[in-house]
């Protein structure tokens, strides 16, 4: 659900992960192990997310460490959206298994 609003994958797999895990705090090299896409495009996306202040980034020597911004104003919201995608889009897995199984 979050691909209607979100059209950029990359964006979309960065957001999810740091909104339902608001402690979690990586680097792009392990970011990109994570979710199986290219560092250079999660960089790309981690500096948008930075500029819309939606991340936090800090330097540990030559690695920037990226962390969720806890006083983003939408965090909330976009918990709740990520949640509810992931909910309907087991729904509808849930579904496909059982009309393949029927039909």
């Amino acid at each position: 659900m979050l691909d209607v609003f979100i059209t950029s994958r990359v964006r979309r797999k960065v957001l999810t992960v740091f909104a339902k895990y608001p402690d979690f705090k990586t680097h792009v090299r392990a970011l990109s192990k994570l979710i199986k896409e290219d560092p250079g495009n999660i960089q790309r996306e981690l500096r948008r997310l930075e500029k819309g202040k939606f991340l936090i980034s800090t330097k540990k020597g030559n690695t920037t460490i990226y962390q969720t911004n806890k006083q983003f104003p939408l965090l909330k919201e976009l918990q709740s959206m990520v949640i509810k995608s992931e909910q309907l889009r087991k729904q509808k897995n849930t579904q496909k298994s059982i009309n393949n199984t029927i039909g």
